[in-house]
């Protein structure tokens, strides 16, 4: 069964998002916060899986609620899903590098909601690559184009950066795989490694990392 805290500053939206996901066989809903002071609280108490986190909160935001959260040995077993209006949160991205595992439009049908809370629950990043990589571009801080392989990444090998590459532009696996024409299974074990190495929690800071070390730039084709 998937825990789950729901923390929004309307209750409306709260009962809209408790009714679709107890609806859910596997889903329970754990509770609802009305702050990001309230959801650090309950998650230090239940334990959820996953945490539904609004970006724009009373008392305490979204971003420094995930913050805290992900830092704090009690609650940081949750994974983070913030949730959005895309186009007027400019705190996404702050969120993701704070260890967010991804995010949803608020507007989300139904079904994508219940899908999003299996996939960061299951250990996976939420990679919407049309949105994902939008807000990234918008809010990175670029670092001067050279040549070579940016120090950061120094200790990947040349397959790895290839598959960090195509990582970071939204490719799954299976796509990635297709592309370099090997098995998903190598895929698996290649982004295990680059995650290891650079000490990530999941795609989402892959991505992050790859923009931030000029690995991918904004624009730049897939």
């Amino acid at each position: 069964m998937i825990g789950v805290v729901i923390a929004d500053d309307q209750a409306l939206v709260r009962g809209g998002f408790r009714a679709m996901l107890e609806a859910q066989p596997d889903i329970e809903v754990l509770g609802e916060a009305g702050d990001g002071e309230e959801a650090l609280g309950l998650a230090r108490d239940l334990r959820p899986d996953v945490v539904l986190m609004d970006v724009r909160m009373p008392k305490l935001d979204g971003l420094e609620a995930t913050r805290r959260l992900l830092a704090d040995p009690l609650a940081k077993r949750a994974r983070v899903l913030m949730l959005t209006t895309f186009d007027r949160n400019a705190y996404v991205y702050e969120a993701l590098k704070a260890g967010a595992s991804g995010f949803l439009l608020k507007d989300a049908p139904p079904e994508r909601l219940v899908d999003a809370v299996r996939t960061v629950a299951g250990g996976e990043a939420l990679l919407a690559p049309a949105i994902v990589r939008r807000l990234i571009e918008q809010y990175v801080q670029q670092p001067p184009v050279d040549a070579g392989t940016p120090a950061a990444l120094a200790g990947l090998s040349a397959r790895e950066l290839e598959v960090l590459r195509l990582l970071a532009r939204g490719s799954s696996n299976s796509e990635i795989a297709d592309e370099l024409y090997v098995s998903p299974a190598t895929i698996k074990t290649h982004v295990a490694s680059i995650f290891s190495k650079l000490g990530l929690r999941d795609r989402v800071q892959a991505v992050v990392v790859a923009y931030e070390t000029g690995l991918i730039r904004p624009g730049q084709a897939a």
